[in-house]
């Protein structure tokens, strides 16, 4: 069955507002969270165009790639390492407007310039992140934690 994403004009609000319930219809009806993770990623990559978007899964001490679009990435990543792994070890949204001043940022691509990293958390234990870069410094701000946050908290990891 083919899906239409209707790529929300305005400001960022309104697009986080026309994409929100686009993503809950479509992954109300999936039960693989693989499939899920990927249509997730490919709406948000279509609606705002990012350098990268993608999720990293918890597997024992390391967050392993999942579903991402843009340019190749990190395979693994070490509790409490970089962006991704700070974001699972203090369990809250980072947002890195710079991320050359981040200390011990891992750069999969020398091209990432600005980061947000939002921890999917169930039973109080982080399972995973949502992993968005931008080429551009300063992308992401307070509009896009409180969407990103919504949008992850949509996944059903059961």
């Amino acid at each position: 069955m083919a899906e239409d994403l209707i790529v929300g004009q305005g400001n960022k609000e309104e697009q986080y507002l026309t994409l929100l319930p686009q993503i809950a219809a479509l992954i109300s009806v999936e039960t693989d969270l693989v499939a899920n993770l990927g249509n997730i990623v490919a709406a948000l990559k279509e609606q705002f165009n990012w350098f990268w978007v993608g999720f990293y899964l918890v597997r024992r001490d390391e967050l392993i790639l999942g579903p991402f679009q843009g340019s190749i990435a990190c395979t693994r990543i070490k509790k409490g390492k970089g962006v991704c792994g700070s974001s699972w070890v203090q369990k809250q949204t980072l947002i890195v407007p710079d991320v050359e001043r981040f200390p011990g940022h891992i750069a999969c691509s020398s091209q990432s310039r600005s980061e947000i990293v939002v921890p999917i958390i169930r039973k109080n234990e982080v399972v995973g992140v949502l992993d968005v870069d931008s080429e551009k410094l300063d992308q992401f701000d307070l509009t896009d934690q409180v969407y990103l946050e919504k949008i992850v908290a949509l996944i059903n990891l059961s």
